[in-house]
């Protein structure tokens, strides 16, 4: 290393110290760069789980470049021989300088601390949602859902959304906290010539069909939640309420459901009242119609008399 450092100085007229300060430099980079890599290779090997591999990737990521940091900050920043000293020095640099990336920085140490989402949920912050498929130190990324796609379909674009965004917006996680899974409504529109009572069973039956091997697994994780939470205990069964509406009778069908499969039990509700309602002849769609009313021939008989 000093023969190579004299010949450097003899041969530009750089001083020595110059080079030996960006030679270790050198090294150290490439050192942390060999650890770093015989880590991940060894997690590879182990794993194929894509979310521990990801967990892996990041954590080394940023431990390798805090060890970075700190090596070269010694090695060329003299006097600052202590990690406190140089830490300090750099805070209050940064912190005049850099005021929007230091308030993401303390967005992500908040992710990572209070865990209000992780890598894999499906969030909603602010006006955005979408699946959380990325988390980096100034910035997360979202597999947007919803916006023109109904039932909380991807739409196929990618948001990045800075991390300070997560102290001035509110944030809802379809996926993680106390409860696992979501109520779902289906609104059906019948006729008021329809046997409205036999429809609302009908619909009974198909909710209960689709959502009942749910409620056990939701009751645990209402248990486990209310160590943590003051929850009032909801009613998970399969419920159809009755209304009126200008066009019919509104039977809304409520049931629990996975946040991600909205949409598929959605539609395998609504095959199965199709084939309901086709085997009933008094049961019938309403829809918005104009219709002409004659009192003295539909009227109710006492007020014809």
């Amino acid at each position: 290393m000093k023969l190579l450092t004299e010949w450097l100085q003899n041969n530009t007229g750089v001083p020595g110290v110059l080079y030996d300060k960006l030679l270790t430099s050198l090294a150290c980079i490439l050192i942390i760069w060999f650890i770093r890599r015989m880590i991940l290779k060894g997690v590879w090997r182990r794993t194929e789980n894509s979310r521990t591999r990801y967990q892996w990737r990041k954590t080394s990521d940023y431990v390798a470049f805090t060890i970075a940091v700190l090596l070269l900050g010694r090695v060329w920043l003299e006097g600052f021989q202590t990690v406190a000293t140089f830490l300090g020095l750099a805070s209050a640099g940064l912190a005049i300088a850099m005021k929007d990336p230091l308030v993401n920085v303390a967005g992500w140490l908040f992710i990572v601390w209070r865990r209000p989402f992780d890598v894999g949920d499906r969030i909603q912050i602010g006006v955005h949602a979408g699946d959380v498929i990325d988390l980096r130190v100034f910035q997360f990324t979202l597999m947007e859902i919803g916006n023109w796609v109904k039932a909380d379909q991807s739409t196929g674009r990618i948001i990045h959304i800075p991390n300070g965004k997560v102290f001035v917006d509110s944030q809802t996680n379809y996926t993680k906290g106390w409860f696992d899974y979501i109520w779902n409504e289906i609104p059906v529109l019948v006729t008021f010539e329809s046997d409205w009572r036999k429809a609302k069973q009908i619909l009974q039956a198909i909710a209960a069909s689709h959502s009942d091997h749910l409620i056990p697994l939701a009751e645990q994780k209402l248990k486990e939640s209310s160590r943590e939470f003051v929850i009032l205990t909801p009613n998970l069964n399969p419920e159809v309420f009755t209304s009126v509406e200008a066009s019919g009778i509104l039977l809304t069908m409520r049931h629990l459901c996975e946040p991600r499969n909205r949409r598929d039990s959605s539609q395998k509700i609504w095959e199965a009242i199709l084939d309901e309602f086709a085997g009933h002849q008094d049961i019938d769609f309403a829809y918005p119609t104009q219709r002409y009313y004659n009192h003295d021939l539909e009227g109710k008989n006492t007020l014809q008399q």
